[in-house]
């Protein structure tokens, strides 16, 4: 029988335990992936133990925590606090989402914290978006336009035009959906993934925009388009509760459909 198993070098092992708990009424015990790319190891997972009433109440505020009281080397990414930048995308307790906006009252007493998956881990929590980010600058994420603009205005949509833009710009990048997506661990290098062809269909909706026959044509591939399998993933873990799969459907519709 076939036996697979991860690199020896690639094995997450235990950490070390740190606590700054004396008379705490209530513990949390956080777990978080550690890795240093100069330090030659195998990714660890430490585990720290923290006062539940002297932490905030998101997830992001025990990394800070963490960060500022038991080990000032752990490395995260945060920005805004408000679930509008992405910067503290992570896994977290096994599913993608924001530390920012998750309380922790929602896990319980027990925090799992890794990366996001299947991306080239930089340090701790913090993993290497130049693949994607450059993804996203392939499919050209700006209003393109052949007519000249009004000289006395700006270009204007009616309110249902606008209403379809609704669920497409509210996407903040974060990367959450395109790392649960099985197709995309296995052909990113290739397939677009779910945040970046939403983005696209945000362009293809806008009324304003008059490239929509070539941005089909760029993403009418096997690969760019075709690798989604519809397996949901992307939907379900958005943390802002939008529908990439609906966005991926609705450019295979409009391919189809000028075909006919």
């Amino acid at each position: 029988m076939v036996q697979l198993r991860l690199p020896p070098n690639s094995r997450v092992m235990p950490g070390k335990e740190v606590s700054s708990v004396s008379d705490a009424e209530k513990i949390l015990t956080v777990r978080v992936y550690r890795w240093h790319p100069d330090a030659g190891e195998n990714p660890r997972l430490d585990t720290f133990q923290l006062d539940r009433g002297q932490c905030g109440a998101m997830v992001l505020d025990a990394l800070i925590q963490i960060k500022n009281t038991l080990d000032t080397t752990l490395a995260f990414r945060r920005s805004c606090r408000e679930g509008v930048c992405g910067s503290c995308a992570m896994n977290i307790n096994g599913r993608n989402t924001l530390a920012c906006t998750k309380a922790i009252d929602d896990y319980g007493d027990t925090l799992t914290i890794y990366p996001l998956p299947h991306q080239q881990v930089v340090k701790d929590l913090v993993t290497d978006m130049t693949h994607f980010y450059a993804q996203y600058a392939a499919i050209e994420p700006w209003l393109q336009t052949v007519t000249p603009a009004p000289a006395d205005r700006e270009r204007l949509q009616s309110e249902e035009e606008r209403g379809r833009l609704d669920g497409l710009y509210d996407c903040i990048l974060c990367a959450c959906c395109s790392t649960a997506c099985p197709s995309y661990w296995w052909n990113s290098d290739k397939y677009l993934g779910p945040a970046v062809l939403l983005q696209a269909h945000r362009w293809i909706a806008d009324s304003r925009d008059e490239m929509t026959g070539e941005r089909l044509d760029d993403l009418e591939d096997p690969f760019k388009l075709y690798r989604c399998h519809t397996i949901m993933n992307c939907t379900d873990t958005c943390p802002k509760g939008l529908n990439p799969a609906k966005s991926i459907a609705e450019i295979k519709k409009l391919l189809l459909e000028r075909k006919g």
